[in-house]
């Protein structure tokens, strides 16, 4: 490198967007990611003792650090470090790597580490290509994709690595990333005067969407664009942050009242059957950084405590949009939540479940009764004690159904449930309603038999 390209590279450095000049350069530096590089893990102790022998796969979402933390293993290893982009490279590059790589560990005896970002881009040749070198082990593999690897990295390459998912970085962790930029004197804003309102620095944080690079480009560009006040102070305010990163704030903490609310008017809008309403308060929490999945624990609650045996498909469409949801995350998965919404808005209405509380009520007020002895298990005390007998098989009779005392004595011809006249119910209703009848009827007749005996 001569001394142009020297001052070529210190300019680049230095006009390099802060995200990437912010990047943490230890193990240390790294914020969030605990649970896989926390003190004491498997991979912290791996990477600090320069025992990665083993392939891995990074898995999670954009801005969560899977570069930033290939970077830092990068100055920690002595092993050779090279790295690949797989939207640009194909296997001619690969092999390239590898023919480099074959000669190191011949002549060297020189470990090489390979780095592809976006691995999950390459085709299934591609990825082959990769296989036997990684199998060996002339390569050590640090794949990192915002993908599940599971479904887009071919089934032999994951199986020969560990696979380690990356969460979102919590808005705790974002502030701490901010704070750290305006203070660095080299990297950041830390030679400059610069105030950022707490409403804004929460805004950006918020809103950043569990990004740290999308949460530093906002930052840059508000600290850029706003000019210095007579004092020399770039004042940030709610204004400029909403500005930097194109997103209006709402007023939503987790926390408080306005929380609670959005989603007691959302729960409340589904309830009472208005979907535009009910689209209306989801749209407002998810805009504002609500969690989907306490949305969605939200409305299997409702499924099941609202909708009901009104429509029981309820609950299954809620559980199948959750599911959804940890398959594909956001923004997709906005899909599956609006459907189970939109389904449950519009389902007829039960509450019939409450009637749990009344026959938990009933235990509560009097005890719990005994099981009548035709009820009780056969298989243990038949002979003995008589358990079991008399109990009348109704897939004996006509109609799958027999009338048959199955309450306690004390407790013939009580009915905690209570269905609603709604959708799949009001067949329910009809249909429960005749066996009562009957069962009430042959019961009586019992009990007149019994006593004339």
């Amino acid at each position: 490198m001569d001394l142009f390209d020297h001052a070529m590279h210190e300019n680049m450095k230095h006009e390099a967007p802060l995200a990437d000049r912010m990047r943490p350069q230890t193990l240390d530096d790294i914020v969030g990611q605990d649970h896989i590089i926390g003190e004491g893990r498997l991979l912290r102790r791996a990477i600090q003792a320069d025992r990665l022998f083993s392939s891995i796969i990074l898995y999670g979402p954009p801005g969560t650090g899977k570069t930033t933390l290939a970077r830092v293993i990068s100055n920690l290893t002595k092993a050779h470090f090279t790295n690949l982009s797989a939207v640009l490279a194909g296997v001619g590059d690969l092999r390239q790597v590898i023919a480099e790589a074959t000669e190191r560990r011949r002549l060297y005896q020189r470990r090489t580490i390979l780095f592809i970002d976006e691995v999950h881009r390459w085709n299934k040749s591609q990825q082959d290509a990769l296989l036997p070198h990684v199998e060996t082990g002339l390569v050590t593999l640090i794949g990192a994709t915002t993908q599940n690897p599971y479904f887009d990295v071919i089934k032999a390459l994951v199986s020969r690595s560990r696979v380690f998912e990356m969460h979102s970085l919590t808005e705790e962790n974002i502030q701490t990333l901010l704070q750290r930029a305006l203070a660095d004197p080299e990297n950041g804003y830390g030679k400059l005067q610069v105030e950022v309102d707490p409403e804004a620095m929460a805004h950006l944080a918020r809103t950043a969407g569990g990004d740290a690079r999308n949460a530093l480009n906002a930052l840059e560009l508000a600290v850029e664009t706003t000019p210095m006040d007579a004092q020399g102070v770039i004042h940030i305010g709610l204004d400029v942050a909403q500005e930097s990163i194109q997103k209006r704030a709402v007023l939503y903490d987790k926390n408080d009242d306005a929380h609670y609310d959005t989603i007691s008017a959302f729960i409340k809008s589904v309830r009472g059957s208005d979907p535009d309403a009910a689209l209306y308060w989801l749209a407002k929490m998810l805009y504002a950084g609500e969690d989907p999945r306490f949305i969605l624990r939200r409305l299997i609650v409702l499924a099941g405590e609202d909708i009901g045996m009104a429509d029981p498909m309820g609950l299954v469409v809620v559980n199948a949009a959750a599911q959804a949801y940890e398959y594909i995350g956001l923004p997709e998965g906005i899909f599956p939540i609006t459907e189970a919404t939109l389904y449950l808005a519009t389902a007829p209405k039960s509450n019939s479940a409450f009637a749990y509380h009344a026959a938990l009520s009933e235990i509560e007020a009097n005890g719990a009764g005994p099981v009548p002895t035709h009820l009780m298990d056969s298989n243990r005390d038949a002979k003995g004690l008589g358990h079991g007998q008399g109990y009348d098989y109704p897939h004996n009779h006509e109609g799958h159904w027999t009338p048959q005392q199955y309450l306690p004595q004390s407790l013939i011809g009580k009915a905690f449930y209570q269905p609603s006249d709604q959708g799949y119910e009001a067949q329910v209703q009809a249909r429960l309603a005749r066996w009562r009848e009957a069962q009430a009827k042959a019961l009586a007749d019992l009990e007149k038999e019994t006593k004339k005996a």
